[in-house]
């Protein structure tokens, strides 16, 4: 026999008002009730929805809803637009200094031609080109924004994960690696953008530095960076023996 105990509970069970997961469950699978019963929409208010705390009725309500939804996704959209003539403009900028290398006819103007379009084309207020090579024709013309280090530079041990991974990195550096690619700039660096220059920066590294803390930032895309990175390493990294 079933336990009396048993019976009250279970009707109290059945008595039992649902919860909200259930209702909302309910209506989700059920969209046309109110369909069936417009007198029970016709009476719902959602309280203390405007401004003024006055009530408004559900349908204003879903309407309001689907007019948020439709100005978030407007936002969305022109923020594609906006990323996709960013991206554009960029790759514009990265053709134009492509076709200007090609016709350079040596490392001397190749450096130049390097130099001009990070400051103009691309913003660059302090960037440095660190080469492990020693080209004749480059070396002459180290300075500033072009140093000529040995491959086994004990200051380029701090890069081993940049130039083992092969993949340019943006964020903030440590004071040493401030310190060595930037030790007279001109700007507060905040953050820096390392790009590795041929296969585990094999020719070296290009960096970029920004007084930004989030200007780069690793979260944002480096696949320009690395197009401009490999464009700099065929540049300046002839065949041995070329002299440029």
């Amino acid at each position: 026999m079933t336990n009396p105990q048993v019976k009250i509970e279970a009707k109290k069970l059945a008595r039992a008002e649902p919860d909200e997961a259930q209702v909302a469950g309910f209506l989700a699978r059920h969209p046309e009730f109110f369909d069936r019963h417009p007198a029970v929409l016709a009476e719902l208010r959602l309280p203390h929805q405007r401004a003024d705390g006055a009530t408004v009725s559900l349908v204003a309500r879903q309407v309001e809803l689907l007019r948020e939804r439709a100005r978030e996704s407007e936002r969305r959209l022109a923020s594609l637009v906006d990323n996709g003539r960013a991206n554009d403009a960029l790759g514009d900028k990265i053709h134009r200094l492509a076709c200007h290398l090609v016709r350079a006819r040596d490392a001397a103007a190749r450096l130049t031609i390097i130099e001009k379009s990070l400051r103009e084309d691309f913003g660059a207020r302090e960037f440095v080109l660190v080469l492990t090579h020693r080209t004749p024709s480059l070396a002459a013309l180290e300075a500033r924004c072009l140093r000529i280090v040995d491959a086994d530079d004990p200051a380029l041990r701090s890069f081993a994960t940049l130039c083992g991974s092969g993949r340019p990195r943006c964020g903030r550096v440590r004071d040493s690696q401030r310190d060595f690619l930037f030790p007279a700039a001109d700007i507060a660096v905040g953050s820096v953008a390392l790009v590795p220059l041929g296969a585990e920066a094999s020719a070296g590294i290009l960096a970029i530095a920004s007084p930004e803390v989030d200007h780069f930032n690793p979260t944002m895309s480096t696949e320009f960076l690395a197009r401009i990175g490999e464009l700099v390493a065929t540049a300046l990294d002839g065949p041995p023996g070329s002299g440029g």
